[in-house]
């Protein structure tokens, strides 16, 4: 049989649906699709696997669970809290934990892979961000992605407050603070949320519907239209030898890249399952029923919420009248900003960038992060951001663990939200050119070979030889970056669009842009002019295509 005609497994089935649907060819077709392997492609499929694992154990966990804030007197298998009087919802749940046949261990799968749902998100849309493969044509994926991850975290603040309990109502209560904030209209969607005055008596109601209707139907529409997306465009490819923006270099869907995925998902699962059976987590029996007049110490959000926790801690307080209308900036800053920088940010950067650089190719091979210096610096500093006020979220755990007055971490916290980033920003750059200058050192002298000579004179030097041909290639994948051409012509005129003081400041971003990483040549002695050797792109005319 030759390489091109498809392996008995697939020929028979696609003549039987060909005879019938007449999509023979199409099977075919795509059951050979050649997937690119590098273990950082599994990321995104871990958010997958635990999509599906949190569609199958929340299917359980609805045959049980009431949605409803109707009073009722626990008289379940829980005796510390029988005879207390407490929600349909709490009473439901704690009936699930001790009463139903596999019931905690669901919840607590459910809840992990809740967890490791948004993680996988989260690390899935770095690795597209360091490796550049958000540039054309995969945009729109980029934007259902992001889209994605803020679905995400909505998706688990709902399910976080179903149970009703008292860790999950001091979420709630935040919420409430947070849409009063919000001027004009913030008791009105206050009102159609809670049902009323807070509590109410409709929201948990009204979160379970959001929870299991609405946002699970958006997430599985837009991954449907990310995978189908993700298809059709074909998966980038990290530089190597034979690799090229023209070709795929891996192993076909069929057998290869299924039984991986196969396996890979009962990884998953099993990570999952045993998380939920030996580590404990969410134990609402602990915290008791909610009611708005207790409140808990040390309480913290799932990971995900982690940073909003952390902005609100750290903002001062800050109200102002304006217009008639009193504006609690403590609140509504910290719970707007943050989540509106990061995520406006990711929607924008790749047009940014491409604004910038005038970069309009097509881009199927990534970049190594250190290749691009200024963008992981960027994302670096974005992390640094995330990470401050995630751990600032937990300012009073870390004063009761470590003795440190409270308000002295969080006047820290208050400085390293804004130089964290910067410093950040600047050891990440420093770092990226320092490994392309070791990536030359070692395609222009070699790597060490272990075995040392005695010159003539007497001098004992260690042989180095050529890097191995499959890693030469990878460091040589090195792209050029692109950037705008800034000089004037033959006479002295600047192109047409960077004569404004808007088209003079992109052609400064463009040049710092590309500027030290391109002075860092792997063919060469690696000095060159201030210029460098980046791709030039007239600022008149980005369609046309960008050479050396």
């Amino acid at each position: 049989m030759s390489l091109d005609a498809p392996p008995k497994a697939i020929a028979g089935p696609a003549s039987y649906i060909d005879d019938r649907l007449g999509a023979g060819n199409f099977l075919k077709r795509n059951l050979r699709k050649v997937f690119p392997d590098h273990w950082s492609f599994l990321l995104g499929e871990i958010a997958l696997y635990s999509f599906i694992i949190l569609l199958l154990t929340g299917t359980f966990l609805t045959f049980w669970f009431k949605p409803s804030m109707g009073e009722v007197e626990y008289s379940g298998s829980y005796l510390p809290l029988v005879g207390v009087k407490m929600s349909e919802a709490y009473a439901s749940s704690l009936h699930i934990s001790f009463d139903v046949r596999g019931g905690l261990l669901m919840r607590q799968i459910h809840h992990w892979s809740a967890l490791l749902f948004v993680a996988g998100l989260m690390v899935h849309m770095l690795r597209v961000f360091f490796t550049g493969a958000y540039r054309k044509p995969r945009e729109f994926n980029w934007l259902i992605g992001v889209l994605l991850f803020t679905l995400a975290l909505l998706e688990g603040l709902t399910g976080y407050s179903l149970p009703d309990d008292l860790l999950s109502g001091a979420g709630l209560r935040i919420t409430q603070g947070v849409l009063l904030s919000i001027p004009i209209i913030g008791t009105y969607l206050q009102f159609l949320l809670f049902g009323g005055e807070y509590p109410g008596e409709d929201v948990i109601s009204r979160f379970f519907t959001i929870h299991i209707l609405l946002i699970p139907g958006l997430l599985l529409a837009l991954i449907s239209a990310h995978l189908i997306l993700m298809w059709v465009q074909k998966h980038t490819q990290m530089p190597g030898k034979g690799r090229t923006n023209e070709n795929v270099v891996g192993a076909p869907f069929y057998p290869s890249f299924m039984a991986k995925s196969g396996a890979f998902f009962l990884f998953t699962f099993a990570a999952v399952a045993l998380l939920g059976t030996f580590a404990q987590i969410n134990p609402i029996w602990l915290f008791g029923p909610y009611t708005p007049a207790d409140i808990s110490a040390g309480s913290q959000p799932d990971f995900y919420m982690g940073f909003l926790e952390g902005s609100l801690r750290l903002m001062p307080a800050w109200e102002i009248n304006f217009l008639g209308h009193t504006l609690a900036l403590s609140v509504l800053i910290p719970a707007l900003v943050p989540l509106g920088l990061v995520m406006t940010g990711l929607a924008l950067y790749p047009f940014a960038e491409r604004w910038i650089t005038g970069d309009n190719r097509e881009h199927h091979l990534a970049d190594r992060p250190r290749n691009n210096p200024h963008r992981t610096a960027i994302g670096v500093s974005a992390i640094t951001f995330y990470g401050v006020l995630w751990l600032l979220g937990a300012n009073d755990e870390i004063s009761a663990t470590f003795h440190i007055a409270l308000y002295t971490t969080t006047r820290v916290g208050q400085v390293l939200i804004f130089l964290g980033p910067a410093l950040a920003y600047f050891a990440t750059y420093r770092v990226c050119l320092g490994l392309q200058r070791s990536d030359q050192a070692m395609i222009l002298h070699g790597v060490e070979s272990g075995v040392i000579k005695r010159l003539p004179h007497g001098e004992y030097i260690e042989v180095h030889v050529p890097p191995a041909e499959d890693l030469a290639a990878h460091i040589k994948g090195k792209a050029p970056i692109a950037a705008v051409t800034a000089g004037p012509d033959g006479d002295g005129i600047p192109p047409k669009g960077l004569r404004n003081p808007i088209g003079r400041l992109r052609a400064k971003m463009s040049a710092e842009y590309a500027r030290d990483s391109e002075s860092i040549s792997l063919d060469g002695d690696g000095h060159h002019d201030g210029h460098g050797e980046h791709a030039a792109v007239g600022a008149g005319d980005e369609t046309k295509s960008i050479g050396h």
